[in-house]
């Protein structure tokens, strides 16, 4: 029960990521109060239940790699989602952090 908690924490965090900005995973888990569990972040979004509206599009790695992998499509798709909301990544598939991080503060 307690991983469920952790990733419904995880999804409610990524929903208040803003259109036009990405987090990283190690991001999402230090407002979590989780600051080592960068990995289980990735794999609460790997299985989100509702990818239109839990934007784990909006997640990078720390350097703002997009992920080689994403769950719905491969990078090329999470790159296209990024890019439909302003957020431009080269062509190595990593996004300009200092321009587009997350603020949460």
């Amino acid at each position: 029960m307690e991983n469920i908690n952790f990733f419904e924490e995880v999804y409610q965090v990524v929903k208040a990521i803003p259109v036009g900005k990405v987090a990283t995973y190690g991001q999402i888990a230090r407002i979590l109060n989780a600051p080592r569990a960068s990995r289980a972040v990735g794999y609460a979004l790997h299985v989100n239940p509702m990818p239109g509206v839990i934007p784990c599009h909006r997640v990078v790695n720390r350097f703002g790699q997009l992920a080689p992998a994403f769950a719905f499509g491969g990078r090329e798709v999470q790159a296209d989602l990024l890019a439909a909301e302003g957020v431009s990544c080269d062509e190595n598939f990593v996004v300009d952090l200092e321009k587009y991080r997350w603020d949460e503060k």
